[in-house]
């Protein structure tokens, strides 16, 4: 079973099962993390959800070129939560089952291509500081261990 971390499932609510990859990018001593403006204007992991039929590490390569505008390379896999959360974005209630890499920055492209979001380093201890998901504080202080 995988740990649960956030608020636990409303029996009143129906939620979508929503598989993601997300991304642990060290360089130089800091992590790549991406800011999103909206809809809570907060620091995260960068990624997202898996599209049907795409491979989790084509989405993770997909999803961090998106919002951070680097490619990566030497993806593996760190560990996995999941989440039950609102997604104002989707408008829909999502059981979120987070897949976690760890990751090489390995050349940036320029911007992200997804609107409101901002490519950031921050060193280790001030992300866990700022991310605003326990699942992704939990899992950068997980490999930093």
């Amino acid at each position: 079973m995988l740990k649960r971390v956030g608020e636990p499932p409303r029996s009143d609510v129906r939620y979508r099962l929503r598989p993601g990859v997300y991304a642990i990018l060290p360089l130089g001593g800091n992590l790549l993390l991406t800011h999103q403006a909206a809809p809570d204007n907060d620091f995260q992991l960068p990624g997202g959800g898996i599209d049907p039929g795409e491979h989790p590490i084509a989405a993770l390569h997909r999803e961090v070129f998106e919002e951070t505008g680097w490619r990566i390379g030497r993806a593996r896999r760190l560990g996995a939560f999941r989440r039950f959360t609102w997604m104002p974005e989707y408008d829909f209630w999502a059981e979120k089952i987070c897949s976690v890499y760890v990751a090489t920055p390995a050349r940036p492209h320029g911007p992200p291509s997804e609107a409101g979001h901002t490519s950031i380093f921050l060193p280790p201890v001030e992300a866990v500081e700022v991310l605003a998901n326990p699942g992704d504080r939990m899992m950068v202080s997980r490999w930093m261990r």
